[in-house]
């Protein structure tokens, strides 16, 4: 009865102020402006209703974000299978899986990054799925708050140098024992001098004004592509924003196959 009360006070109190100059809604904020506790004695004696009208539009709002972001990220891969991304393949590219597959697909990563870890799981899957069909080039965008994944792209490209077989290496055993990455330069050269590198030859080349260079071109390669967060993936000139399971991987080959664009 008392909020059957509340609600004729408060239209009464909207009818009284109406005129033909003024909307409800104009009337509707200053009724409430000046008894606010019109609200919240209707709250306190609905409690249930209220929290179940909140839950409902929070529900409502979160499933139309989710729309909105399925449909943008839906003209973003329908303007990349129009005008593909063009990655740069060097000549002295490290080239996991098979040099010259159909299917190409570039990472930019970050060592230090908890993403890029799935993102390298999901790479391992590709791989052994599409085996003989797929060639991977890890690209670097180590992140300015990570404070150990510039060095660790350094030692990846300063071994690489030296031999692709110990960057692969360094590679996944960083991923693998990610944590141990916060030790920074020490795990790193513990970890060079386990797999076999020359540690005289490994310190000269992470001084290399070349090295920095190519790290750079990548995290520049990266931005201009819309790459801002790790990790991000390039299939056959198709983005994927994100840590994402094999299945989108899946998808994204599918639809190159159905559109002509790949055959495996």
């Amino acid at each position: 009865m008392k909020s059957k009360h509340l609600l004729l006070a408060l239209t009464g109190a909207l009818l009284a102020s109406c005129s033909s100059n003024q909307s409800f809604e104009d009337n509707l904020v200053r009724t409430l402006n000046d008894k606010p506790e019109i609200i919240t004695k209707l709250i306190e004696q609905n409690p249930e209703k209220f929290i179940t009208a909140f839950q409902n539009a929070a529900k409502k709002g979160q499933a139309e974000l989710a729309q909105r972001r399925n449909l943008e990220e839906q003209k973003q891969l329908e303007a990349a299978f129009n005008n593909p991304l063009k990655p740069v393949i060097r000549k002295d590219e490290l080239i996991r899986g098979k040099k010259g597959a159909p299917i190409t697909i570039v990472e930019y990563s970050d060592f230090e990054c908890p993403f890029c870890t799935r993102g390298f799981n999901t790479v391992t899957q590709v791989l052994k799925k599409y085996e003989g069909k797929v060639q991977f080039v890890y690209k670097h965008l180590p992140l300015s708050f990570h404070p150990n994944a510039m060095i660790a792209s350094k030692y990846y490209e300063a071994l690489r140098i030296q031999d692709e077989k110990l960057a692969v290496k360094l590679h996944d055993e960083i991923f693998k024992n990610q944590r141990q990455l916060k030790n920074g330069d020490k795990f790193l050269k513990s970890l060079s001098k386990k797999l076999g590198a020359n540690m005289s030859k490994l310190a000269k080349d992470l001084k290399s004004s070349e090295l920095e260079k190519r790290i750079k071109d990548d995290m520049e390669e990266a931005a201009k592509f819309g790459m801002q967060g790790t990790p991000g993936f390039i299939i056959n000139g198709v983005p994927i924003r994100g840590a994402y399971p094999l299945e989108k991987f899946d998808q994204v080959i599918q639809e190159l196959q159905q559109r002509g664009k790949l055959k495996i």
